[in-house]
């Protein structure tokens, strides 16, 4: 009998160790993203380090705010993957695709990549 005892205290014992040893935090930013958009940026707010970014598939629109964090590294397709950009040089139109992932403060930028600009507009012949 003691030594079922003693057999089911070790056991239960090593598994409050095993539990203690995973953090239950997650880690603040995971290996992979979890998701990504492809569409046009509708605003860039410097200050508050956010980009709106406009898409959709068919009569389906959505605007994903992405807050950007300083490392977060911008490319442009144009310029080449190895040159860097800043957040201020994305303007409303210009067509990037975003990995991200969600936090409890909101959507989080990985990576950023200007893909593009749109037309401005279409010229009227009379």
């Amino acid at each position: 009998m003691h030594r079922l005892t003693a057999l089911s205290l070790a056991v239960c014992f090593a598994a409050f160790a095993l539990a203690a040893q995973h953090p239950s935090a997650p880690p603040s930013r995971p290996t992979a993203p979890h998701d990504s958009v492809r569409g046009a940026v509708s605003a860039v707010d410097v200050q508050a380090r956010t980009l709106d970014v406009t898409t959709g598939v068919g009569f389906a629109i959505r605007v994903v705010r992405l807050q950007v964090p300083a490392d977060v590294p911008i490319t442009d397709r144009g310029r080449g993957q190895r040159e860097s950009m800043r957040l201020v040089e994305l303007k409303a139109g210009d067509i990037v695709r975003a990995a991200f992932g969600s936090r409890p403060t909101g959507l989080v930028a990985y990576a950023i990549e200007r893909v593009g600009r749109m037309a401005t507009g279409v010229d009227s012949t009379p």
